[in-house]
């Protein structure tokens, strides 16, 4: 696979002055704190922009309807209200012009969402005021290039999954890593995570957390056919090349970041390399990462604490 020269970086804005509001709105807690943030910022006299189908009581006057596509070229600074898979979706927004992305938790875990509601009017005014950390996370671009047909391509900002679409039967999968032949992986699958992805599937998969700073990559096997069969750290430029095994009978799926990407036949194959842009995620003055790694994974709690 052939990686371009990196894009230079376009300089981040500091002023927000048109914030997209990004949720799942059916969920009563985010149309909740959707709305909270709408009536704050609106009486600070700021463009909020709000998705033009969503239904929620009590949004106030004067905001900016659009479909949310159109986020991208009018916002320069995105809120998603959530769990993590909002924060991955609006990621994709962003994408388009290096907007900066702000977490907030209405989710079960949250590794991406670390703004707590009780905090988001506080943490968003830090914010607004240039009190924030600006946090650079990698992103994988991933490329299933078919023996005919037209190439499919996506930024994944956790992970990139191979899965079986059989139930009941294993799939083999060749990997290759920098032109060299590794292993043929037999199992459910294998998931590519970048740092940020894995605290996601890869570390139900028995994957390492990588701190988000190294931007390095694992391969992580989904329930392998065998013991020894173990995840892989790789450097951050690694250049990894899937391909289904054509005896295996089987077929493949590939999703991204949990959106499907398309089917992996055994005559094409799916290559994942460093993209060439980053996600910016602003976090609020004092953001420990091993704090929020205590938090969710509840580290040092015995099991009498909790009776």
């Amino acid at each position: 696979m052939s990686l371009r020269a990196k894009k230079p970086r376009i300089p981040m804005n500091t002023h927000f002055s048109r914030i997209a509001l990004v949720g799942k709105v059916e969920d009563a807690r985010v149309a909740d704190s959707l709305a909270l943030l709408a009536r704050h910022l609106r009486a600070r006299r700021l463009t909020v922009l709000v998705d033009r189908a969503a239904s929620v009581e009590g949004l106030p006057e004067g905001l900016v309807r659009k479909a949310v596509d159109e986020f991208k070229q009018e916002a320069d600074l995105i809120v998603a209200i959530g769990g993590d898979g909002t924060l991955l979706f609006a990621a994709q927004l962003a994408l388009a012009r290096d907007i900066p992305l702000i977490g907030v938790n209405r989710g079960r875990l949250g590794f991406l969402t670390d703004v707590l509601p009780d905090e988001m009017i506080a943490n968003v005014d830090d914010v607004l005021a240039g009190r924030y950390q600006t946090d650079r996370r990698r992103l994988l671009q991933a490329r299933l290039v078919p023996a005919g047909g037209a190439e499919r391509a996506y930024l994944a900002l956790n992970d990139v999954v191979v899965q079986r679409q059989e139930s009941g039967r294993m799939v083999e999968l060749e990997v290759w890593i920098d032109g060299g032949f590794v292993n043929t992986h037999g199992g459910d699958g294998l998931v590519i995570a970048t740092s940020t992805g894995s605290t996601a599937y890869a570390l139900s998969c028995g994957g390492p957390i990588i701190h988000p700073a190294l931007g390095a990559v694992v391969v992580a096997p989904i329930s392998p056919h065998t013991l020894s069969d173990r995840p892989i750290v790789l450097g951050r430029e690694s250049r990894i090349e899937i391909r289904l095994v054509a005896r295996s009978g089987t077929r493949a799926q590939v999703t991204c970041d949990g959106a499907v990407l398309g089917e992996l036949a055994a005559d094409s194959r799916l290559e994942i390399g460093p993209a060439e842009q980053d996600i910016t995620l602003l976090h609020p003055p004092g953001h420990d990462y091993f704090r929020l790694l205590r938090s969710k994974l509840h580290w040092g709690r015995s099991g009498r604490e909790d009776l």
